[in-house]
């Protein structure tokens, strides 16, 4: 899996970029939220990655943001949403734009995206109703969000890789008093996950 990407910004093609690393110049599809935001040719950038792999072809997506890229997985995991429609769901609205329309439960911000039909904007809402939490809350004055430390990020990554969904990771971190250590803050959440269960 690839994770994170950094290198030299060689070409700029929307919405594929160029990045060489090392020698290995990386094509990575990114929404334009992150193309517009990308410096110039030439210069060194850092793109959170997510790698598909399929029969005929591997793919690499590339976000700016945690946040944006947390979304774009939880996008593509819901049925007959495809990596494209993702990306021009992340293209025409922000992580916060989207969680606004799914928390007002608004097909009509969806509706507006090319491709984007009223059916498949009345399931997305459905389903992502519970499950961005976790992509808002990287983003700095999404609406209802706080903004999480270094710290809260890390419990929070750490608890969703053992297995805690979105909704209980992000209780435990908000639990948390901010000036604790990652090591401490974990072994708290999981105490108070404990006496949940």
């Amino acid at each position: 899996m690839i994770g994170r990407i950094s290198g030299l910004l060689l070409e700029k093609f929307p919405p594929l970029v160029l990045v060489d690393v090392q020698g290995v110049g990386y094509e990575i599809d990114v929404p334009m939220s992150t193309f517009y935001n990308l410096p110039a040719v030439g210069t060194q950038i850092t793109l959170h990655t997510h790698f598909v792999v399929r029969e005929d072809v591997h793919l690499l997506f590339g976000f700016a943001t945690e946040g944006e890229r947390q979304a774009f997985r939880q996008l593509v995991k819901i049925s007959g949403v495809g990596a494209r429609t993702a990306l021009a769901l992340l293209s025409g609205l922000s992580v916060a734009d989207l969680h606004q329309a799914v928390s007002d439960q608004d097909p009509a911000r969806l509706i507006r995206i090319p491709g984007i039909g009223k059916k498949t904007a009345e399931r997305l809402l459905l389903e992502l109703r519970d499950k961005l939490d976790l992509a808002v809350s990287a983003i700095p004055g999404a609406a209802g969000a706080r903004r999480p430390s270094t710290m809260g990020s890390d419990v929070l990554n750490a608890l969703l890789s053992l297995g805690y969904n979105d909704r209980e990771a992000n209780w435990a971190v908000s639990q948390l008093s901010v000036d604790l250590s990652v090591s401490d803050g974990i072994r708290q959440a999981l105490k108070l996950l404990s006496k949940e269960k």
